[in-house]
């Protein structure tokens, strides 16, 4: 059971095959068993979770189900859900039980869908590795020396593991499209604005999106479809109508133009996720798919770029912890001004205190035209990059890290190596475009290895479709760490 996707999962609880209750002890036995070595989830609350499937098995009882009531789900640590901690990975929010939902979790508690547990993170999303956790490092399923990428690295864990069939994440600069490659599960960010940020707990609120991992393109479709859509508590959510992200899943490639960036192959990508790349286009190209070469030219210049838009923005949205309302409050201090200093000091990490500190720096007077609107500069040419290469394709492929996962503690001592990770990813938050990453082989140490699929603006259903067509040709997503 564990190993069912969740369309299978669905299909078996309106079958009265399992319960909601069935299903949810399952899991949880599986997290008890597990999650000691993996660190996947920060909270589990048993007699929440078994609550909600008894209501939900309820629904189905009275005829009042959904296609998903009742199919378990872990929740990343950044969406507020009310009665439940809130951390974010932080020392900051360690206390605080939100008395509010994220319109995500709205969404999914409508569908019927059941909380597990609140998946561990990079500190207020910060990181690449989920090393900068203050739950300690979340491991990778396949092996435990490495790293699950991050910010998003418990949600990833979590699906590799089986210890959820599908979870929620948030991607600011590729938090779900790396840990979803280097642990070998399915996970798409939607275009900008098509998920709300609301009850998100904002890192960079320009690049923040809201999105799924899954086992399948199939379930992410099926996720996307409960999630998605407009929210007027949300300024960035966009007025759209509903659509059904499932609904080009079967259509044949034939025809399909796909990009790939020259810039993507260059120097620095690694020689045994190059070849697992071109395998995933040979596969696509039997499908019916024409190869077309494009260019990205300023790809070289997402990460300077990213690296002083996002701390900037997250130096401003971090200032609301202070330690007077909520969250980490020093235990002595002598007057307000050392309440604040003490508070922050003792409440966020090491990572956390860096890019807070570059942010208010390219902020500040005398630095913000040299260096933060000169990155907004560079960002609108990223965009226009993308927007001249899909003139000649339809959807644009290629690598989602460099390498596949690196080894615990490789990297933590230099902060702009593990930047460096992010080369791929950064360019789709900075022009806003949707992404996703399906499982496509393994590294020459046995490590999972993503393809990544970029989309046009709202083009989430022909990604989806390019994904699922693929994983019909292809294993690689059904595969499970032995554990």
């Amino acid at each position: 059971m564990i190993h069912a996707t969740l369309k299978q999962l669905s299909q078996q609880l309106a079958d009265k095959q399992v319960s909601a209750v069935e299903l949810a002890t399952e899991y949880l036995q599986r997290i008890d068993a597990l999650n000691p070595q993996l660190n996947a989830f920060i909270t589990v609350d048993r007699d929440k979770t078994l609550l909600e499937a008894a209501a939900a098995d309820a629904r189905r009882a009275a005829g009042q189900a959904g296609l998903l009531t009742g199919a378990p789900i872990a929740h990343k640590d950044i969406f507020c859900q009310q009665g439940w901690k809130t951390s974010c990975g932080s020392k900051m929010l360690d206390n605080f039980i939100s008395p509010y939902n994220a319109h995500v979790i709205e969404q999914c508690q409508a569908a019927g869908l059941v909380t597990l547990g609140r998946a561990n993170m990079d500190e207020f999303a910060m990181g690449s590795s989920n090393e900068n956790s203050f739950y300690g490092a979340v491991k990778n399923p396949w092996d435990l020396n490495a790293i699950p990428g991050g910010s998003s690295g418990g949600s990833a864990a979590a699906v590799a593991a089986r210890l959820a069939p599908v979870a929620t994440a948030t991607d600011t600069g590729g938090s779900i499209r790396q840990p979803a490659s280097h642990c070998g599960v399915t996970g798409i960010k939607p275009t900008y604005g098509v998920v709300s940020r609301f009850g998100m707990v904002a890192y960079a609120s320009s690049l923040d999106q809201g999105g799924v991992m899954a086992q399948t393109a199939e379930d992410c479709a099926l996720m996307l479809n409960v999630i998605a859509g407009f929210d007027e508590r949300d300024s960035t959510s966009l007025e759209r109508a509903k659509e059904d992200y499932s609904r080009d899943l079967a259509q044949p490639l034939a025809g399909l133009r796909v990009g790939l960036p020259r810039e993507y192959f260059a120097e620095g990508l690694a020689a045994d996720v190059g070849r697992i790349i071109d395998n995933a286009v040979s596969e696509l190209k039997k499908l019916g798919a024409e190869v077309v070469e494009v260019s990205l030219p300023n790809t070289q210049l997402s990460i300077p770029a990213y690296y002083v838009i996002a701390p900037a923005e997250a130096s401003a949205n971090l200032s609301r912890f202070d330690g007077v309302r909520y969250g980490h409050r020093a235990s002595e201090y002598k007057d307000l001004v050392d309440m604040y200093e003490k508070s922050r000091a003792e409440g966020f990490g090491s990572e956390v205190k860096r890019r807070i500190m570059v942010g208010t720096y390219v902020l500040s007077h005398g630095y913000y035209d040299a260096y933060y609107i000169k990155a907004q500069k560079i960002r609108r040419l990223i965009a226009d990059d993308f927007k001249a290469a899909f003139a000649g394709c339809d959807v644009i492929l290629g690598p989602v890290a460099p390498t596949a996962a690196f080894n615990l503690g490789e990297k933590s001592g230099d902060p702009v190596q593990m930047y460096l990770s992010d080369i791929y990813t950064l360019s789709v938050n900075l022009a806003g475009l949707p992404a996703m990453s399906v499982p496509a082989g393994f590294s020459d140490n046995g490590r999972p290895v993503g393809l990544q699929i970029i989309g046009n603006y709202f083009a989430e259903a022909k990604m989806l479709n390019v994904a699922h067509q693929f994983q019909q040709v292809t294993d690689w997503h059904s595969k499970a760490p032995a554990l």
